[in-house]
């Protein structure tokens, strides 16, 4: 009998198949094989320590509390859901996510992708589906070689770059339109839903929103939009940044995550009472994130880039307040009628992981429905003149994740040691950096 899989390759004649994972920080690690020699069912192996490996392709110098001092091998297993051919491959391929394993059948717990899953699994413990929609912001920027000079915008097809920002501009869009016209076909080939295509506010800084659906299906087209959005780039000779502050002088890029839950067996929104009107389950979610998000903003803001985003009127929250249609705080709950109320969590960057970051924020609202937490009252001003209300560092940030017992209880304790190993080795890469900033100031003046 021919499996899934199987038939797929058979129906679209492919000759390669990329078996990938996602990493610690997002990247496809994995294997390309001939389709005749993938077996679908544990045929893989990678080293445990994939998942310790840093954004520089380093590993920690001490990884003994997160994984086995013997440098075993896992088994990856083909989710056959993920299957998609490879719209940019030369030859006919297909790439395929991996679940990760270890001998015995148990699952690699500090694998991204089951953190996401184990998260949702409590959810339907509960009777409750989490429904997410991301929204992505990214730049277009003019290929660059030297890591030491400022990224510059593209030139479209007028030949000229974009002199400053062009906020929602339908032209700004156009000035792209043979590129777009590629990530649109890459992304209709990979069933990857796109919902809106904008400009915002950045030069040449894009968004795009998926269209909403089970938080494990929406990781995964994340995951691939942003490799779908880099290839589509380098056709046309730039490059799609993920960055979450590319430009010094201008706004970030995020990942804003709208989240509802529904009920499993009447698929009735629970944010909502039978009469139309929020219900406590709403609230208690709301002052869920507020308690725990900023101890949970590590998994948010991973980067040590991260948090030169988070700045004071430039389109980025720096608190936990929440408001109803308030673009200024980190909790929005949208204009929309009762089957459709959400939370929007605009903390995330759009550097994070998809994985972990929807994983995180469904776990911040979870924790609240369970403990009946309250919200504060609603903001109606600027949240941004009101005092900081989050780590403002990845250092301080990973302190307050290791310190928080009730997210390292829910995201596993193997999740959070392999997390922040991972991340602390690269923050003590980054301070071996002298930047231009401190030679310019410091050389000769302290």
């Amino acid at each position: 009998m021919v499996s899934e899989l199987g038939q797929f390759f058979r129906d679209h004649a492919i000759s390669e198949v990329e078996a990938i994972i996602p990493d610690m920080a997002g990247i496809a690690r994995g294997k390309i094989m001939p389709a005749a020699k993938f077996a679908e069912d544990g045929g893989m192996r990678l080293p445990e320590s994939v998942f310790l490996q840093t954004v520089t392709g380093d590993y920690p110098p001490d990884t003994a509390q997160a994984m086995s001092p013997a440098e075993i091998d896992i088994i990856l297993k083909a989710d056959p859901k993920t299957v998609r051919r490879v719209p940019w491959a030369a030859e006919p391929t297909a790439q395929v996510i991996h679940d990760c394993f270890y001998a015995d059948g148990q699952r690699v717990t500090m694998a991204p992708r089951h953190l996401l899953r184990n998260i949702v699994e409590l959810y339907a413990q509960r009777g409750w589906e989490p429904v997410v929609a991301p929204e992505l912001e990214f730049y277009l920027v003019e290929q660059n070689k030297d890591a030491d000079y400022p990224l510059r915008p593209p030139v479209g097809r007028s030949g000229r770059a974009e002199p400053g920002r062009q906020s929602y501009s339908i032209a700004a869009v156009n000035e792209f339109d043979p590129l777009f016209d590629d990530i649109y076909q890459f992304c209709e080939d990979q069933d990857i839903e796109i919902d809106t295509l904008i400009h915002e506010d950045g030069p040449a800084q894009m968004e795009i929103n998926l269209i909403h659906g089970h938080p494990l299906d929406l990781a995964d087209q994340v995951f691939l939009f942003k490799r779908t959005a880099r290839e589509a780039a380098l056709r046309h000779k730039m490059y799609a940044t993920f960055m979450a502050k590319p430009h010094a002088k201008e706004p970030g890029s995020a990942m804003h995550i709208h989240q509802s839950v529904v009920d499993i067996q009447t698929r009735q929104n629970v944010f909502s009472n039978p009469d139309g009107s929020p219900s406590r389950l709403f609230f208690a979610h709301i002052g869920g994130l507020q308690k725990y998000l900023p101890a949970a903003m590590a998994l948010f803001c991973a980067n040590v880039n991260s948090y030169r985003r988070l700045t004071r009127y430039l389109s980025a929250p720096i608190n936990v307040h929440w408001g109803y249609d308030n673009r200024t705080a980190g909790l929005r709950v949208p204009m929309s009628g009762p089957q459709d109320r959400r939370v929007e969590n605009r903390i995330c960057g759009a550097d994070a992981n998809p994985y972990i970051a929807l994983a995180a924020s469904l776990a911040c609202g979870y924790l609240g429905m369970i403990e009946g937490l309250q919200p504060t009252d609603p903001i109606s001003g600027s949240a941004h003149e009101l005092p900081f209300g989050l780590p403002r560092s990845l250092d301080e940030a990973l302190r307050a994740l290791r310190g928080s017992t009730a997210l390292v209880r829910l995201l596993g304790e193997s999740f959070v040691s392999a997390f922040t190993i991972v991340k602390e080795a690269e923050y003590e890469v980054f301070l071996q950096v002298i930047s231009s900033w401190e030679r310019e100031h410091l050389l000769l003046n302290v």
